[in-house]
């Protein structure tokens, strides 16, 4: 039993031992270039998102056994069950018009951040590197990995191709002309209001339009920041602790909703513009109830 115990805590010790290796400031913010490929450098967080994503790839091709069967076997019944829970969660918010074309690169993303924000727990992430004296005869330490998540760079692609995702999304399901009428479009109904107050809230919708414009222009940044700082801190409490195995356990949790909620804001985004109603066979125009100076139809 002593030993069972002893190989249990075997990760924290080893996590600890490591982590005596690393500067004692922390966590850089800075992503320190392993080696470079003509005169581009190659961070360690780049080369930590090569080896999992090569290690994603890897790892669905082992469990599934290679082609996926209708009779699923035991690995391929164990990724199914976890697609079709994210599945659940995430198909209501985009809308089911939308979901056969968002889905897998949600699901891709959410795994994805999820397992970048684990790797900053393994033994030797951030730990193990070598030491080069700076301009001043400093001694200042580079790990050799660094998680993907802890990095500002890394983060911010993953926000500008999510974006990028959305605005394709939305003009394959919407239409362009739909979407500026979601955006800066007069959404009150002729018939109800007076006609002066009904032309001013043209202004006042396209004044909510650039608003709008404004906050989606701000998306990345938010999705980016929060996800970096939230791995970030995290990864400086972990060495300032030497790895204490409560904030461990803490840091687990914390990769898990973090990346849920960047795959759930995606989402989100995405759902405000495609998810008003899939019962209209004309999804390239604005829904019915929407459109300017006509009633829904039973």
């Amino acid at each position: 039993m002593l030993l069972v115990r002893k190989l249990a805590f075997a990760p924290f010790l080893l996590a600890s031992t490591l982590t005596a290796f690393a500067d004692e400031s922390g966590v850089s913010a800075k992503a320190e270039a392993v080696f470079h490929i003509g005169p581009v450098p190659v961070t360690n967080s780049i080369l930590t998102t090569w080896l999992v994503s090569i290690a994603l790839v890897v790892a669905v091709r082992l469990i599934i056994g290679g082609r996926p069967t209708l009779v699923p076997s035991r690995g391929q019944a164990v990724v199914e069950v976890l697609l079709e829970n994210i599945r659940g969660i995430v198909e209501p918010i985009v809308g089911k018009t939308a979901a056969p074309t968002a889905l897998p690169f949600l699901l891709c993303l959410f795994i994805f951040i999820l397992v970048q924000n684990w790797t900053g727990l393994l033994p030797g992430v951030g730990s193990l590197g070598w030491r080069l004296p700076d301009a001043a005869g400093h001694s200042i330490f580079k790990p050799f990995i660094r998680p993907g998540s802890a990095d500002m760079n890394g983060t911010v692609a993953l926000a500008l191709i999510s974006m990028v995702v959305w605005l394709y999304v939305i003009l394959k399901f919407v239409g362009f002309k739909a979407v500026l009428y979601e955006l800066f479009g007069n959404k009150a109904d002729r018939r109800e209001i007076p006609a002066p107050i009904y032309y001013f809230l043209f202004l006042v919708f396209f004044a909510v339009g650039i608003v709008e414009v404004i906050s989606i222009c701000i998306r990345p940044v938010s999705l980016s920041f929060r996800l970096f700082g939230n791995i970030f801190g995290g990864e400086n409490l972990l060495h300032g602790t030497n790895f204490f195995f409560l904030f461990y356990f803490l840091e687990l949790l914390i990769g898990i909703v973090q990346a849920l909620v960047f795959t759930l804001l995606v989402s989100v985004y995405i759902g405000l513009i495609c998810n008003h109603g899939d019962n209209h066979e004309d999804h390239g125009a604005p829904d019915l109830e929407y459109t300017e100076g006509k009633a829904a139809t039973p």
